[in-house]
């Protein structure tokens, strides 16, 4: 009839195979990276209050969770260590005997190269005050001296099998120094997935209780500032030079803009780590029956790869599978 549409794209949105048949963007198990703690002192798993599912791991369950992820497919897993005693220097970070290095060696025995088993290096779970690196006399995030034992925990790690550490304290030239110091060693294989634009975000709060966090205050003074995108170009840009093979955005959701930028700037692959407080606040809707959860979980997620990530760190991981599935 005159008048009506020629160009009807619901035509294209009809039925679910339809659907499936044009979407632009996918969602795979390969993509995905499970976020894990292991603590010290744990005989059985201890459940992180602000984030309903995720519990602190002793090594026996975290080893099954490792097992079932590399069942599922899943791209990787990423251990935080929760150690049971801190000091100020965060020594545990480079004990081989501290509850990182060996929760790396359990998840290489248990899944060898099946999985890629990732590790957190930076100081934030092991420091007695909190930061992600050594203070200074005036009580100052010290950069360089806290470069020097990054180095030295990029090694541990490795040793420990490690195929990929994550620098993720935001220290000026934290890429540069693990990767001299893992080539050194002869550990040229291992990968950096550099958490190159990491934002000082209120959506933080719940991953404090998940690693037990000493600190007061904030890390303002080394992470960015969420008004600012350029600077996150300049971050990448160095971390790029310094030997990163992969970067990474973190938060994601409040952020898909700079996951964007970043996408269409850089040749390496990019990660978006989709954060805790994003997890607790989809939790919490769907726990009062506001929202959809399942759908809400593959909704997150996609929106993440659409904004160009190609992998997702999320505690959604293993049941978004199931969901995929």
């Amino acid at each position: 009839m005159p008048g009506f549409p020629e160009v009807r794209p619901r035509r294209l949105r009809s039925s679910v195979a339809m659907r499936r048949l044009v979407a632009e963007t996918t969602l795979e198990p390969r993509q995905l990276i499970l976020p894990m703690f292991i603590r010290e002192d744990a005989s059985e798993p201890i459940p992180i209050k602000s984030m309903p599912g995720v519990v602190q791991h002793t090594r026996d369950t975290a080893r099954k969770a490792i097992a079932e992820a590399a069942s599922l497919g899943l791209g990787g897993v990423m251990l935080f260590g929760v150690p049971s005693e801190k000091d100020p220097q965060g020594s545990g970070a480079l004990d081989p005997e501290g509850i990182l290095n060996v929760a790396i060696r359990d998840a290489v025995s248990e899944v060898g190269d099946s999985l890629l088993v990732m590790s957190d290096l930076c100081l934030d779970e092991f420091t007695s005050h909190g930061h992600c690196g050594v203070l200074d006399s005036a009580g100052r995030v010290d950069n360089d001296a806290t470069l020097e034992i990054y180095a030295e925990m990029g090694v541990a790690q490795a040793t420990a099998g490690a195929h990929v550490v994550g620098p993720s304290g935001m220290m000026d030239g934290q890429v540069g120094v693990v990767r001299s110091a893992l080539d050194a060693a002869g550990f040229v294989d291992t990968v950096i997935l550099a958490y190159a634009v990491k934002y000082a975000s209120a959506f933080f709060g719940p991953f404090r209780e998940a690693v037990g966090s000493s600190l007061t205050g904030d890390r303002k003074t080394y992470q960015q500032d969420n008004a600012n995108a350029r600077d996150a170009i300049r971050e990448v840009d160095l971390d790029v030079a310094e030997g990163a093979d992969i970067v990474m955005v973190k938060p994601a959701l409040a952020y898909l803009d700079i996951i964007r930028q970043v996408r269409d700037h850089v040749n390496i692959p990019v990660a978006a780590y989709n954060i805790s407080g994003e997890y607790a606040m989809v939790e919490a809707a769907a726990a009062n029956g506001w929202i959809n959860r399942d759908a809400a979980i593959l909704e997150t997620l996609t929106s993440i790869r659409r904004a160009g990530a190609d992998t997702i760190l999320t505690y959604w991981a293993t049941e978004a599978v199931q969901l995929l599935r």
